[in-house]
């Protein structure tokens, strides 16, 4: 009758020394740092300083709501990853205690050898399928852990991001309110010196949703640009009940293409041109802000340059099928 490995023989204690060094090695592994409380704090910290700018500023700060997202999603991803590691930590721990406690050999493996020589080479394929799994278990928590590192890093970049513009934007305070102040006396911004590509009319064509819903500054932007570049497609301007400028007329877009469709190549360089044409004349017009191709540039931050947005899942929501002015 075969003999059972017993813990004294030599494979086993050596068996049992390695399973011993798995569990040491488990042990000294950093457990997965769970979301700091102040991390949730800063952020809300940092929503309340940009709703306050908000009401100074006269209108949204789609900067930040999106970087403001961005820093929740990689927070989500970071907790996620740290529930998955524990999960792989527990699994890891509860393999190796079972080998530390009895031979120090894989339990399968242990099973098969109690047996008949017979039974062993019977129970070979299940021996190789236990042994895999133990090892794929424990490499799968390496690569969590070097994924918990990576979406950590992106969560704390995430959070520096939103601060730093949530700095930015407080920094620039007083040169704001000191324009809002005078696009407000002055209603409507100052004419174009010149006239660009356009015949200097606005064609039945571009009247789209909302047209004559936008307020005078916002309908003076829509008709200097559709008069110096034209309108391929029609231009959108109110929408009852949208929480941004569209809702109050302080907002057009001007379509690039229709159905949600990619535009040409040409009028994806008029877009380019209407965006920069918006960028350019943002003081005298009294533009706020200019979205294009997941971009974003906002003149009460235009130190910034043209910011990426977070990825919304189509072309529409993306901006890529249509320019975006909003004006104080």
């Amino acid at each position: 009758m075969h003999t059972p490995l017993l813990p004294s023989s030599p494979p086993a204690r050596r068996a049992t020394a390695l399973a011993g060094l798995l569990v040491a090695a488990l042990l000294a592994l950093p457990a997965p740092a769970h979301a700091d409380p102040q991390d949730d704090l800063s952020l809300d910290e940092l929503t309340e300083r940009a709703e306050q700018l908000e009401d100074e500023y006269d209108g949204e700060l789609r900067q930040y709501t999106d970087a403001k997202e961005a820093a929740e999603k990689a927070a989500a991803r970071l907790a996620q990853v740290e529930e998955e590691l524990e999960e792989a930590r527990a699994s890891v721990g509860q393999f190796a205690a079972t080998q530390y406690k009895g031979t120090g050999l894989d339990p399968a493996i242990e099973l098969a050898l109690s047996g008949s020589p017979e039974s062993v080479l019977e129970d070979a394929a299940v021996i190789g399928q236990v042994s895999h799994s133990n090892s794929s278990r424990v490499l799968a928590l390496t690569e969590l852990r070097e994924e918990r590192e990576q979406a950590s890093e992106e969560a704390d970049a995430a959070l520096d991001e939103a601060q730093e513009l949530v700095d930015e934007l407080e920094e620039q305070r007083d040169e704001v309110l000191e324009r809002i102040e005078r696009y407000e006396a002055e209603q409507v911004p100052e004419p174009a010196a010149g006239a660009g590509s356009g015949n200097g009319t606005v064609p039945e064509s571009a009247k789209g949703w909302g047209f004559d819903g936008a307020t005078p500054r916002m309908a003076a932007i829509r008709d200097e640009i559709i008069m110096t570049f034209g309108a391929p497609y029609d231009v959108g301007c109110l929408r009852p009940g949208d929480p941004g400028e569209h809702g109050s007329g302080r907002a057009c877009d001007f379509m690039m293409s229709a159905g949600g469709a990619s535009p040409s190549a040409g009028n994806r360089e008029l877009g380019t041109q209407i965006a920069e044409y918006a960028r350019a004349n943002a003081d005298r017009l009294g533009v706020m802000y200019v979205i294009w191709e997941q971009r974003i540039w906002d003149s009460r931050n235009p130190g910034a340059g043209w910011r990426q947005m977070e990825d919304r899942g189509s072309i529409t929501q993306n901006h890529y099928d249509h320019v975006h002015v909003s004006s104080f």
